[in-house]
């Protein structure tokens, strides 16, 4: 778990606050979307099931190491990908001896 960087994180995270600007940017409000609904349903489940496996896995790390996952909850609801980088940032730090 050591291989993630400070700057690894923060080029990650200011890709993804760009990728999301231009998207909000790029978006037309008025065009309807080609895909069908199944395929929108099932990629949402999809993604649901995701979130809830990493959340799992964060859930897990955060107990084998004594930490409390609960209070990334809401940001992780918020904002998936982010959290997760910070939430292994955070327990890459050094612990004070």
């Amino acid at each position: 778990m050591f291989v993630w960087s400070k700057r690894l994180v923060a080029g990650l995270l200011g890709a993804f606050v760009l990728l999301i600007g231009v998207f909000l940017v790029q978006g037309e409000p008025e065009s309807i979307s080609g895909l069908k609904i199944h395929t929108t349903r099932w990629m949402a489940l999809n993604y649901i099931g995701l979130l809830l496996w990493i959340f799992i896995w964060m859930f897990d790390q955060a107990r084998v190491r004594g930490k409390n996952v609960l209070l990334w909850l809401l940001p992780f609801v918020l904002a998936p990908l982010p959290t997760l980088m910070l939430f292994i940032l955070f327990l890459q730090r050094k612990l004070k001896s």
